[in-house]
């Protein structure tokens, strides 16, 4: 008999463009997520079930197995730490920059710099590698107010078009890393339950390939 699976998935964006992945690995939701207010789905399998959660919570309850398999931004796993995780699969979707961006033609910053974010983490490994002095300060939303209000010197935020920054009249000045969605595992269920969750990663892993023999097919005929 099979275990059971769990499989935490990230609201908004990343969910999206996570379930024809899924799909193409033979998991779909019984029903549709979109227009339920549920948070755990049954599948077209009897022993595996879907739930969605707030993207930041998903390296937690990955861990901690409340999930056995999950996807994540790099960015939130960069900031949880993910250490009890296995990351086997970059995903390739919800690609974007992980930026530092500042008031455009902004002059350099004497002494202690203040560095909005909700990156704390990421960013204070990001400046203490370079030997820089900064104060953090947290925030959860709409980064470039900062300094545009004089709250801050710069900002770390994520950057997809940068028509965000620019509309405000903010600039991308340092670029921190690239961020794309990753598939998670938990340590304890990949030792527990690898004949079945190995599959479906090799199984994501054909379908991300395929997407990207798709996405260069069409740049080409282009």
């Amino acid at each position: 008999m099979k275990q059971k699976l769990t499989i935490a998935l990230s609201k908004g964006r990343i969910l999206k463009d996570t379930l024809p992945l899924l799909e193409a690995a033979d998991i779909v939701p019984a029903e549709d997520i979109f227009s339920s207010r549920k948070l755990i789905f049954d599948t077209n399998h009897d022993n595996i079930k879907l739930v969605v959660i707030r993207a930041t919570d998903v390296p937690t309850y990955v861990e901690h197995g409340g999930a056995d398999m999950g996807v994540a931004g790099k960015d939130v796993l960069l900031e949880y730490g993910a250490k009890g995780l296995y990351e086997p699969l970059d995903l390739n979707i919800a690609c974007c920059r992980l930026m530092v961006a500042g008031m455009k033609n902004a002059s350099e910053v004497e002494g202690r710099m203040k560095v909005a974010t909700k990156f704390v983490n990421v960013t204070k490994e990001y400046f203490a590698r370079q030997g820089r002095q900064v104060d953090i300060i947290k925030l959860y939303g709409a980064m470039e107010l900062a300094p545009i209000m004089g709250l801050a010197d710069r900002i770390v935020d994520i950057v997809d078009t940068g028509n965000t920054l620019r509309a405000n009249g903010l600039e991308q000045m340092e670029d921190i890393g690239y961020i794309s969605s990753r598939l998670v595992v938990g340590k304890a269920a990949m030792k527990m339950k690898h004949r079945q969750i190995q599959p479906i990663i090799d199984l994501l892993s054909a379908a991300v390939e395929a997407r990207k023999d798709s996405a260069g097919k069409e740049k080409a005929e282009k």
